[in-house]
């Protein structure tokens, strides 16, 4: 049984509900341990981030529910950084000013070369996706795909974090219309990304909010992707990427089994300022 996630938004970002309506649906469910990972501020206006003049009042906030709840679950306080090359700040000073207690790196929004234009490839509407594509790169899914994972593997090698968050979500909105994840270059492409994961001796996070919220019919990371995590020996964890406090363990029950099936035996878990093994079977 999973009974903890490291990985949720609430209402500081882009979640729908105040931190401790999860907490409470948390120790309801039996969990142990939750993480609050707001997106982290973004130097343009979007809807999505954490805000700059909010930062103060995040850090109280979570601090103020640690105390309150600390006889009942464990809770922390963490953000998921948004990677944007020439765009985004360092992963410290936002690391420095949120007082984190760790950091998920992931990247949604996708700078194309030569330009300060960005490509959304996450959200609700595959025709955003479309669009950029048509628009950023004429089309050219072998040259987006390779955007996205060169941009991921610039995170891993430039910036201090702990978790890659949902490594391979480029596939979401694909549904195989433009590719296929056993063709050659893609795979090639994940195959750098995971080498600079495990000589960075990061985690990588098995995101299920593709399958319950219905816009993809696996996990991130699935199929192939998902087997050389483990033939790698990579370090995985195990989260919902709720965005409301009912969502906190969906997908966890489907996960545990593909998990299982695939050869993992633990998953990382984050106790008092370190993160340790702990066994699923």
């Amino acid at each position: 049984m999973i009974n903890f996630n490291f990985h949720q938004h609430s209402n500081f970002s882009d979640g729908a509900n105040k931190p401790e309506d999860y907490i409470v649906k948390a120790i309801e469910l039996g969990f142990s341990a939750i993480g609050f990972s707001e997106h982290s501020p973004l130097s343009f206006e979007n809807p999505f981030s954490l805000r700059a003049e909010n930062v103060e009042n995040y850090v109280s906030i979570i601090e103020s529910l640690k105390f309150k709840y600390n006889h009942k679950i464990s809770i922390y306080r963490a953000l998921e950084m948004d990677y944007i090359p020439g765009i985004s700040q360092d992963f410290n000073f936002w690391k420095n000013q949120c007082k984190t207690d760790y950091l998920i790196g992931s990247v949604h929004l996708v700078k194309p070369a030569g330009t300060n234009e960005l490509w959304f490839t996450d959200g609700p509407k595959h025709e955003i996706y479309d669009q950029g594509l048509k628009e950023f790169f004429g089309g050219d899914m072998r040259l987006a795909v390779k955007t996205y994972y060169n941009q991921v593997c610039q995170m891993i090698e430039t910036q201090d974090f702990d978790v890659v968050g949902h490594i391979d979500k480029i596939k979401m909105h694909n549904q195989n219309r433009f590719f296929t994840e056993d063709e050659q270059w893609y795979q090639k492409l994940v195959d750098k990304c995971l080498d600079l994961v495990k000589q960075k001796e990061l985690i990588i996070e098995i995101n299920t909010r593709g399958i319950y919220k219905k816009r993809f019919p696996g996990l991130f990371p699935d199929g192939i992707t998902l087997q050389k995590v483990k033939k790698s020996d990579i370090p995985i964890i195990i989260s919902s990427d709720a965005h409301q406090p009912h969502e906190l363990n969906l997908g966890f029950e489907n996960a545990l089994s593909k998990l299982i099936k695939t050869g993992f035996k633990e998953v990382m878990y984050f106790d008092n300022g370190e993160w340790c093994h702990k066994p699923i079977i």
